[in-house]
């Protein structure tokens, strides 16, 4: 097996992780943990995972001048991603979630043109269009429909969207300039301290004495795989392959979410995940898509 398809292989994992942490992770909030209990859970034990890595197999340091761009980095790509991510998956449908986050390339090329000044072709500015109204519709319907969508919970999801895209944008420099591991390794760290004053409360008044196998085993998985070895997946994937096929796996993440929800609307026939299969859904899911696609298509014309 080459390289290559090793790297097409990661991707596909790291996905299906993705796509199926949004039932997985709503499935014990807020009964079990609250949103803010599960994001201080997850910066720390990810920050002691990557860290632990790091000292056994990454001898690296970093210089003072980019600890700031780092802080940064902790900012939008850990804290504030996850604390949106929790809080918006905690009020909305899994298949909203994952939509909305399919814009995410989208909103990387957006930053990626105010922050680094590089140029938009006709095919990008076509597929913004498409994608945006694909996530607009989305949001907006998640105010009116019935099941689990929820306007603020779909608007938590958007500007976590937003802040890991622009995450992307500031990391992209550090991460040609040190290990993954080593940007993670710091990422993660700032993104606990940023984020613990805010989550700490909820942490320590949590009833840990309820929970069951189950509760255990989805705190592991969103911990161990959801962001630890998906994050490594897409590490190894991203010395293989160009950074564009690496986006467009995003794709995989709604058709798994809207896969694990059909099933269970199956099985449960009178449960709420019934109601959040619907051709509006349907519809926004293929516009997003489909304007992610037409962004990564050969270039055109050129705008400046």
């Amino acid at each position: 097996m080459t390289k290559t398809t090793q790297a097409h292989l990661a991707l596909i994992g790291a996905n299906a992780i993705y796509g199926a942490n949004y039932i997985i992770a709503k499935g014990i909030m807020p009964e079990k943990i609250t949103p803010p209990a599960f994001v201080f859970i997850r910066l720390a034990g990810c920050t002691i995972l990557f860290w632990l890595v790091k000292l056994l197999f990454i001898n690296e340091r970093v210089e003072k001048k980019d600890f700031i761009r780092l802080l940064l980095c902790g900012l939008f790509g850990g804290a504030l991603n996850q604390m949106l991510f929790f809080h918006g998956i905690n009020l909305t449908s899994p298949i909203d979630a994952s939509i909305i986050q399919t814009a995410t390339p989208v909103l990387v090329l957006i930053f990626s043109f105010l922050i680094l000044k590089e140029k938009i072709t006709m095919n990008k500015v076509l597929g913004i269009t498409i994608a945006g109204i694909g996530a607009v519709v989305l949001i907006l319907y998640g105010n009116k429909a019935q099941g689990t969508s929820s306007f603020l919970g779909n608007l938590f999801i958007f500007f976590n969207a937003c802040s890991y895209g622009l995450y992307l944008v500031i990391a992209r420099t550090l991460m040609q300039k040190y290990h993954a591991v080593t940007v993670a390794s710091w990422i993660f760290l700032f993104g606990f301290i940023l984020a613990s004053p805010f989550n700490y409360h909820d942490f320590i008044n949590t009833n840990f004495s309820a929970f069951t196998t189950h509760t255990y085993l989805t705190i592991g998985y969103v911990v161990l795989f959801t962001t630890f070895f998906a994050y490594l997946f897409n590490i190894f994937a991203l010395k293989h392959l160009a950074p564009s096929i690496t986006s467009s796996y995003i794709y995989l993440q709604p058709v798994v979410s809207f896969i694990l929800v059909s099933i269970l609307a199956y099985i449960f026939m009178q449960s709420e995940y019934a109601k959040d299969i619907n051709m509006i859904k349907i519809f926004s899911c293929i516009l997003v898509a489909a304007g992610v696609y037409i962004v990564s298509r050969t270039k055109k014309g050129k705008i400046r």
